[in-house]
C-alpha cells in the first residue's frame, strides 16, 4: 500500500468516525476494504451522512473523481432503533408497519415543495401511495398493503433506507 492509499484510508476511517458509522464494507475489483469499528454505545440519532463526500474519499481511492459503480458496499449505521420513536405510539401491537420492499431513499411527496401524499392521522385504503422510493434513478411509489390511519411516520425525506425498514405505522380498521 503506498503512502498516499495509505493517507486516503485513514481520511476514510475518520470520515466513518465523525459520521457514527459502525460498520462499512466496499469493494471493487481487486480492492476490498471491510471496517468494522467495535461495539460503542448507540448514538441516539446518528447525523445524516455526507454520501457526496463519501464517493469522493472512495474514488480518490481508485484514481477517480467519483466512483462510478460500487458492486458490493454497505454503509450500516450504528442501530438506530425504533423502540423509542414508537413508545410514543399507542397499542404498538395493534399497529400494522408498512414496510420498505427496496433499497433507496425515502421521499414523502412527488416533487420537492409539493405537499406530502399522507400526513399522520390521515386515511388510507389498501393500493394508496404513501412515498417514493428512488432507487437507481428511478421513482418508485410504495403503496399501503393495509387500510387505516397513519399513526407515525419512521423515515424522514431524503433518508436512505433499507429493504424491510418500517416506513410507516398504520392503525388497521
Amino acid at each position: 500500500m503506498t503512502p498516499e492509499e495509505s493517507k486516503e484510508l485513514r481520511e476514510l476511517i475518520e470520515f466513518l468516525k465523525e459520521n457514527n458509522i459502525g460498520e462499512f464494507e466496499f469493494e471493487r475489483g481487486e480492492l476490498k476494504v471491510r471496517i468494522k469499528f467495535g461495539s460503542q454505545a448507540p448514538a441516539p440519532s446518528a447525523a445524516p451522512i455526507d454520501l457526496l463526500r463519501l464517493s469522493q474519499l472512495l474514488g480518490q481511492q481508485q484514481g477517480q473523481g467519483t466512483p462510478s459503480a460500487i458492486s458490493s458496499a454497505a454503509v450500516v449505521g450504528r442501530e438506530q432503533t425504533s423502540a423509542g420513536a414508537s413508545a410514543a405510539v399507542p397499542d404498538d401491537s395493534e399497529l400494522h408497519i408498512v414496510k420498505s420492499p427496496i433499497v433507496g431513499t425515502f421521499y414523502e411527496s412527488p416533487s420537492p415543495g409539493a405537499p406530502p401524499f399522507v400526513k399522520i392521522g390521515d386515511q388510507v385504503e389498501n393500493g394508496q401511495v404513501l412515498c417514493i422510493v428512488e432507487a437507481m434513478k428511478l421513482m418508485n411509489e410504495i403503496e399501503s398493503d393495509a387500510a387505516g390511519e397513519i399513526v407515525k411516520r419512521f423515515v424522514s425525506s431524503g433518508q436512505p433506507i433499507e429493504y424491510g425498514q418500517p416506513l410507516f405505522a398504520l392503525r388497521a380498521h
